[in-house]
């Protein structure tokens, strides 16, 4: 009989006390996140701390880890409460964590206080996440109460070290476990956008003047993520009709979609805790016009040059510049920038003209959080000259290398507002394709290719 597979958070928490460890000892010390009031008498949805559900699977507010550098794990979190757990649902409670989590012990969260002054007392140093709202003030409390007892022989630690970036060069990188649950969400998010457009495609069908708001648009997402189970979006949705797809960040509205018109939708799930991040754009009624035909198979044009470049060893940087290039390179063949103004590509490219067009990356990190941890530029590489993307150059650290199990999101777009100089038959067309790419040992992998890309398979998905 086989050996069972280690528990991954075991795996991380050891991880995390080996790396203290080896900066010389200490205690690290990390939250979940703190739940939100919405209004008056309720709050928003809980959602845990993406760094301490990853070391810990631990859903519930309210709840500490506290890790040592001899290895020994404390969680603290809510006492069982028979009359709150009617009202709220069911606690784990200090008495069943160690054996539900594999903590060494756990308490309650009224001995908080008490705890962390125990466990931080003679260590060399305190690690948290810096970025962590109001916890500094909470160390510095728990400090203050140890250099109070100086005369009784305890020290308080004399360093604070930065835990953010250790977590998040454990998170970059994804074990088999994470890759899995990132494929269902890509999945599912895929099976959503389909729905989004064989739903509109009915609409039109039956009625080639039926104006659809986005927000019924919205509720197609919604209903496919909730039925697959999936938490929700991972993020607030993007449904936008026709001009609003010039809009980056447009969040749904009544805006009637029309046929003729473009949709943009960009929209992902959360699965487990991981987030997917998958944009589409399609026409309303299943037929791309000829104008939009154009830009679109430009912007899959540059997702495909983009595709390319993710790849082991290839710069994180990479994907953007081939975009940029063809994407650069269409602005001057359809007119949308005067050569004469501009110049060629590489001077279109150079001066940064065409983010006129298309002014944000080509893609983030992509975890449990939809722009997830992680550096992107290299850590250990001295700073040289390179191209800005604002224009000119700039002296920086190269972009960092792509290693296998890392994944990324791949979303080249263009946006094309009314404007003097601008082809009027391009006015108002707004169009972004994004994939979640897993960079693989010989490439890279787009796990949410379940929904269709080129315009020729939309057109057909819809006419089914």
């Amino acid at each position: 009989m086989s050996a069972p597979t280690p528990s991954p958070y075991l795996a991380r928490r050891a991880r995390i006390a080996a790396a203290m460890r080896d900066a010389g000892g200490g205690i690290a010390v990390v939250p979940t996140a703190p739940e939100r009031q919405r209004n008056s008498d309720n709050d928003h949805p809980y959602r845990h701390g993406s760094d301490f559900h990853y070391l810990t699977s631990f859903a519930e507010p309210g709840s500490w880890l506290v890790i040592g550098s001899d290895g020994r794990t404390t969680l603290v979190c809510r006492p069982k409460d028979v009359e709150r757990e009617l009202w709220d649902g069911i606690r784990l409670g200090p008495d069943a964590a160690p054996a539900a989590l594999g903590v060494d012990d756990a308490v309650a969260l009224d001995r908080l206080d008490e705890t962390m002054v125990e466990r931080l007392a003679d260590q060399p140093a305190v690690w948290w996440s810096f970025d962590t709202p109001g916890l500094g003030a909470r160390i510095d409390g728990w400090l203050e109460r140890l250099r109070s007892k100086s005369r009784m022989g305890v020290e308080a630690p004399g360093v604070q070290h930065d835990l953010a970036p250790l977590l998040a060069a454990m998170r970059v990188r994804k074990d088999a476990g994470e890759i899995e649950t990132m494929r269902r969400a890509a999945a599912i998010s895929a099976a959503a956008h389909v729905r989004a457009m064989r739903f509109c495609a009915a609409r039109f069908g039956a009625d080639p003047r039926a104006a659809i708001p986005e927000y019924e648009i919205e509720a197609e997402l919604l209903h496919e993520f909730r039925r697959s189970g999936a938490e929700g979006p991972a993020y607030t949705s993007i449904v936008a009709a026709g001009a609003n797809a010039c809009i980056l960040h447009y969040t749904p509205g009544a805006t009637p979609l029309k046929a003729g018109e473009l949709c943009l939708v960009d929209a992902g799930c959360e699965v487990d805790g991981y987030a997917s991040d998958v944009t589409r754009t399609f026409p309303a009624d299943g037929r791309f016009g000829a104008a939009q035909r154009e830009l679109y198979d430009l912007v899959e044009a540059a997702q495909a040059a983009a595709v390319a470049a993710t790849k082991p060893g290839a710069r994180l940087r990479d994907a953007h510049a081939a975009a940029v290039r063809v994407l650069a390179q269409g602005m001057l063949d359809t007119g949308l920038l005067d050569r004469n103004a501009v110049g060629d590509v590489d001077a279109v490219i150079a001066s940064a003209a065409y983010r006129k067009f298309y002014m944000h990356g080509t893609g983030h990190w992509l975890g449990r959080d939809v722009h997830d941890v992680g550096d992107y530029q290299s850590a250990h590489e001295p700073p040289v000259e390179q191209p800005d993307w604002l224009g000119g150059t700039v002296v920086k650290k190269p972009s960092r290398k792509l290693e296998p199990g890392m994944v990324v999101t791949i979303e080249p777009g263009l946006y094309v507002r009314p404007a003097e100089g601008v082809p009027e038959r391009y006015w108002n067309i707004g169009i972004r394709i994004e994939d979640d790419a897993l960079v693989t040992e010989n490439g890279c992998d787009l796990i949410s290719r379940g929904v269709p890309v080129a315009a020729a398979e939309i057109e057909a998905l819809m006419r089914v």
